[in-house]
């Protein structure tokens, strides 16, 4: 008998011991390398972007043409005036580039809220409700996919400008069909899980079902996806901008920038090189920010 009770207070002392799920997540997430990395640059460029009037050197509107193509400070006649240069007008880059983080963040993260607000309602009523719903639901998603996103894109922002809302609105109505199909699938696996039929059982409504009870549970699927969309509508942007369509001159843009500096790209190749590295390195940060957190919310604990 005493040791019948000895084995039943290890097994309850074993229990207590056993980590939370959120205590087994917040430990692969500080051992997640790429996570790390990948939020720590995001984070970065944000407060980049929020403090830029206080951190940028110099108006990056103001023109000197009197200080034309600087050198960077480690090319030839490079100034710490001007750590990053000038463009062709004079106006000091990387103030330029400090401001042009705002533009990109503010597309991305504006384009991506909406278009994961109309693909997460739509995935989540087909999802849910299937039959004729789903069916239609379905139908909407490959009407989106047969439309050549970038065209209808170029279409659009030549009809309606340029202007910062303008495209976080058309981007955001264009890219929302990942949205949708991921939180369908994700939906339809959990709709006849144990709790949502309990709460089912005691009378909880439709919304409430679904968004207390499913929502809560394909979000880390949805902020994977939330990820893959910014990194893609921030590219977007910068296409759409090198062609002239996106944002407008003076606005300072890093698309823009290289379309500004592709004149030059044989005797001032920093003029392309250092957008295109901004770009290149907000769009990988917020890659391996996605990876990451799709590591460490898998069931099966991938590391």
């Amino acid at each position: 008998m005493v040791a019948l009770d000895n084995a039943v207070t290890d097994s309850t002392a074993e229990e207590m011991r056993w980590p939370s799920p959120f205590a087994v997540m917040r430990r692969r997430a500080l051992h997640h390398r790429g996570l790390l990395i990948g939020g720590a640059w995001l984070l970065l460029m944000i407060l980049v972007a929020v403090l830029a009037p206080l951190i940028a050197p110099h108006d990056p509107y103001e023109q000197d043409l009197t200080a034309r193509l600087i050198e960077p400070v480690w090319g030839m006649g490079g100034s710490w005036a001007h750590p990053l240069g000038t463009d062709a007008l004079g106006r000091d880059y990387l103030s330029r580039i400090i401001f042009g983080a705002r533009v990109s963040l503010i597309v991305g993260f504006g384009a991506s809220f909406i278009s994961g607000l109309i693909g997460v309602s739509l995935g989540l009523i087909g999802g849910y409700f299937g039959g004729r719903t789903d069916g239609f639901v379905m139908y909407l998603v490959n009407v989106k996919l047969a439309l050549p996103g970038i065209l209808v894109a170029l279409s659009l922002v030549a009809m309606f400008g340029g202007s910062i809302t303008a495209l976080v609105i058309i981007l955001g109505f264009l890219f929302w069909e990942r949205y949708a199909v991921v939180t369908r699938s994700a939906t339809q696996q959990i709709r006849r899980a144990e709790f949502v039929l309990a709460a089912q059982a005691c009378g909880a409504s439709r919304l409430r079902i679904i968004v207390g009870e499913i929502l809560p549970n394909v979000l880390n699927q949805v902020i994977v996806v939330a990820t893959l969309e910014m990194a893609i509508a921030i590219l977007v942007e910068a296409a759409l901008s090198f062609l002239g369509l996106g944002t407008q001159p003076p606005t300072p843009s890093w698309g823009l920038m290289v379309s500004e500096g592709r004149n030059f790209i044989f005797y001032k190749p920093y003029l392309i090189e250092l957008p295109g590295a901004a770009i290149f390195l907000l769009v990988m940060a917020i890659n391996m920010l996605g990876d990451g957190v799709r590591d460490v919310t898998a069931p099966e604990g991938r590391n």
